[in-house]
């Protein structure tokens, strides 16, 4: 093996994962992700005591597949709550004084909850909600931006049984109609506006313009964050303060089956209707804490900061596990280099953060501005990074191990789904790693790779799939059973397919490769788009890029790429010639790009995840289904002027 990165021999004998090993009597990593692989059901029940899990009522069993393997119920007969766990237990005990969790707004406010004043102010919402009439299983719908009262609704639904709906505040009006009108949910919590590089954004003026659409909608609890004027709709729109400070500052917490739904997250719905995926208690509170207790190594009194967003499946992952764990988690208002190039560096630096974690465009974007903002702010409180969202190429993987992590702290490279609510694959801190490798599976995941007959293959690109089940996976489609089973479980029975591309080398170090349906067809061979993306974002003057395959009356299909330059390098001819080169050179010439669009930005959603698929039905003149997901709409009429002009936009 070359080009290894080896933890340092501190992290490793004081990580989570070797004591969990040293336990078990397990020497090697890699016998305890066999070992926790072949036997799922010793696996989760010893995690859920690693993890501390407290249950009402203990299980009588670990697992039943009597249903089928799709259908799988985890924990039979026990009773549990995420927020009993997440906030109470530390509530009521010596860490009711330790700091829940930290907010930054865009303004410089910041605002500490300790665990303590976080389970009284839960407790008053809940009170709210119940007395609105929401029960066990309704669904409660929060259209918020990354603010306080966005952890407390969090865990005030939780504690009254119903169910948590994010909704992306980034939407359009139509996408949250949407939303509404197919969960119908009845109470939803949402904010008068929120504050985004220097402007505020009327979020309350959205949703009324979306709950035309839906009716069914009888509660509107409203936070006052902005100062702003908004419509009211009286006898329907409630005052937060004035719901809240009247309410008892005690809630007995519901005891819940833990399958019970506790999540109703959408995916985006870029190629189609949005899919509402339903995630259990158990499954949301023991995949998030296993992830960041094992992989990531957080230790009580860690403090975590993931640059995400509660309407994308990180933001309720970091709040529940980091909570369940005993840690401190970060949360912030607004962008990433607003209003400063330097914020996330400056905020590591006062948070004293110890795990960072974002998306590859986020890191890319920070790259761009220069090291100098890194370097001015004094980083040793990190311990660990982290990466999800999208594949990282090589050059942004080696610039946050040496420039960020200084050579000391592990990248743990993530990728999983909404639909699991975490990871498929992901690599333990005391392993050593390869660019851009996401490690191998998951403890307690069954991860493979197939070929097209559905037969495991190895140094070659195949189809990621698990072939047994795990708690997080999504307990079905909200009102869809039948759209559930087609899409992950119809294509090899009793195997999970989860439409990514992976691998898995020579020396079992395991890779993404991208999106099937994201796969680009050249000269008889597939090809990843992450593959292409890496090398061309190797070259000096290049931010980032995304390529697509589009049709060809004589080729089938060919490969247009589209780049976003570094500050201070102006689109030429000649860059063009030397991306279409560096293609070339590691590739070969039949996969020399058809077109190379040289352009001032990418779409990408709220997490940063480029949308490549948005891309290609603008190329081919296929409007998507819902472009209310991209956070920049506007680079999508440089890209629809690409396809009208056909021209290097130079």
């Amino acid at each position: 093996m070359t080009d290894l990165w080896y933890p340092p021999e501190s992290l490793v004998e004081n990580s989570n994962v070797k004591r969990f090993m040293e336990r078990h009597g397990l020497n090697d990593y890699r016998d305890l992700i066999q070992r926790s692989v072949k036997d799922i059901e010793w696996f989760w029940s010893e995690a859920e005591k690693e993890l501390g899990v407290e249950w009402f009522q203990p299980y009588s069993k670990v697992l039943d597949t009597s249903r089928g393997v799709e259908w799988a119920r985890w924990f039979i007969d026990g009773r549990m709550n995420v927020a009993h766990n997440a906030l109470d237990r530390h509530a009521a005990s010596d860490a009711k004084d330790r700091v829940a969790f930290i907010w930054a707004g865009e303004d410089g406010t910041v605002e500490r909850y300790t665990y303590g004043e976080l389970h009284q102010e839960a407790n008053r919402l809940a009170n709210v909600l119940e007395g609105l009439g929401v029960g066990e299983g309704d669904p409660v719908a929060l259209l918020l931006p990354m603010i306080p009262e966005t952890i407390v609704s969090l865990y005030s639904v939780l504690k009254v049984g119903a169910i948590v709906m994010p909704i992306f505040t980034g939407l359009g009006s139509p996408a949250i109609a949407t939303r509404l009108a197919s969960s119908g949910a009845k109470v939803l919590v949402t904010v008068d506006g929120t504050h985004r590089r220097g402007r505020v954004i009327r979020i309350k003026e959205d949703l009324d313009e979306a709950t035309e659409s839906a009716p069914m909608l009888e509660k509107v609890i409203v936070v006052k964050r902005a100062g702003i004027e908004v419509p009211w709709n009286e006898g329907r729109d409630i005052w937060w303060d004035n719901a809240c400070s009247c309410q008892s500052a005690s809630y007995d917490t519901k005891p819940v089956d833990p399958e019970h739904p506790a999540l109703f997250l959408y995916t985006s719905g870029t190629t189609g209707r949005p899919k509402g995926a339903i995630i259990s208690h158990a499954g949301a509170l023991l995949q998030s804490s296993k992830e960041i207790h094992f992989n990531m190594d957080l230790k009580p009194g860690d403090v975590l900061m993931w640059i995400t967003d509660i309407g994308w499946m990180m933001g309720p992952w970091q709040i529940i596990g980091a909570q369940n764990l005993g840690g401190t988690h970060v949360i912030f208002e607004g962008t990433i280099n607003y209003p400063a190039p330097d914020r996330v560096w400056s905020m590591v630096e006062e948070f004293e953060v110890t795990h960072l974690g974002g998306s590859a465009t986020a890191y890319r974007m920070l790259k761009s501005l220069g090291d100098e903002w890194v370097e001015a702010h004094d980083l040793g409180s990190l311990r660990v990074t982290g990466n999800t969202g999208e594949p990282i190429d090589p050059d942004t993987w080696t610039w946050l191990m040496e420039t960020v992590g200084e050579g000391r702290c592990p990248l743990i490279n993530l990728s999983g789904g909404t639909e699991i609510f975490g990871c498929f694959l992901l690599p333990l801190p005391i392993m050593p790693l390869k660019p851009s490798t996401l490690g191998g599976p998951g403890l307690g995941m069954a991860i493979d790779v197939f070929d097209d007959d559905g037969e495991p293959v190895r140094d070659e690109v195949g189809y990621l799939v698990c072939k047994k089940p795990a708690p997080s996976m999504t307990r079905g489609f909200w009102n869809e059973p039948e759209r559930y089973i087609e899409t992950y479980w119809s294509r090899w029975p009793g195997v999970w397919f989860h439409g990514d591309w992976a691998s898995v080398d020579k020396d079992g170090y395991w890779f993404l490769h991208g999106r099937t349906d994201d796969v680009i067809k050249v000269a008889g061979k597939r090809l990843g788009p992450a593959e292409v993306e890496s090398i061309i974002n190797e070259h000096k003057a290049v931010r980032e890029s995304a390529c697509i395959g589009l049709p060809h009356e004589l080729k089938g299909e060919v490969l247009a790429c589209f780049v976003a330059l570094n500050p201070g390098h102006e689109p030429s001819l000649g860059l063009v010639e030397e991306i279409r080169g560096l293609i070339v050179a590691s590739m070969g010439k039949p996969f020399a790009p058809e077109d190379v669009f040289l352009v001032r930005d990418l779409p990408r959603n709220r997490a940063g995840k480029i949308m490549r698929r948005i891309v290609k039905a603008v190329m081919t003149g296929s409007e998507p289904a819902d472009i209310s997901v991209v956070e920049n709409r506007e680079s999508l009429d440089e890209i629809r002027s690409t396809r009208e002009h056909k021209r290097y936009h130079v």
